[in-house]
């Protein structure tokens, strides 16, 4: 059985979603219609401005359509706006200003992904680097001073053993802590 294509405009070679995807139920898939149609209400007006500056000025029956288009635009916006009451989605105001700028707010994903990443790797290596000094520190205690040797532990030692004090603690007042699935404490 063929599949039919939906009529409409093509994605963008970027885009997050393919035409033939269905757009997502409630408010936000109307909100997302509304925009796709705002998009094409607007290149709708563009490519007749264009034609109206190529045309002869001498033809008539032309000039109207720049209204009409225009104030096409005018309803797609008068609707969101009516439409953004009802959506709770925050918007971070930097995502806006880089659309603002003519940025893809998808490339402004990937840089802050990249630069946590490369921040992440960074702290790992000081994190390594900390590490790797505790052990060389400690050993030269130990050769220094022998008798402090049963003081001088792993850091995956102290946190077992803190662990199970706090445990212990636990157990003995009765009072559990429970973590939810988004990882605040209740």
């Amino acid at each position: 059985m063929a599949r039919a294509s939906l009529p409409g405009p093509t994605p963008a070679p970027d885009s997050p979603r393919s035409s033939e995807s269905p757009p997502p139920a409630g408010v936000q898939g109307d909100l997302e219609l509304e925009l796709l149609g705002l998009a094409n209400a607007l290149y709708n007006l563009g490519t007749t401005v264009v034609n109206d500056l190529t045309k002869e000025k001498d033809k008539p029956g032309g000039g109207k359509q720049v209204g009409i288009r225009v104030n096409d635009v005018i309803s797609h916006l008068a609707h969101i706006d009516q439409m953004s009451e009802h959506v709770q989605t925050m918007i971070p105001m930097q995502v806006l200003a880089e659309i603002d700028n003519s940025r893809n707010p998808m490339q402004l994903t990937r840089e802050r992904l990249e630069r946590a990443a490369t921040e992440n790797q960074f702290m790992n290596g000081k994190i390594q680097a900390v590490q790797s000094y505790r052990r060389y520190y400690n050993e030269a205690l130990v050769q220094s001073f022998p008798d402090m040797a049963p003081y001088l532990s792993e850091p995956s030692a102290l946190l077992k053993e803190s662990q199970v004090a706090r445990d212990r603690s636990t157990q003995s007042s009765g009072a559990v802590d429970m973590v939810h699935v988004n990882g605040s404490l209740g």
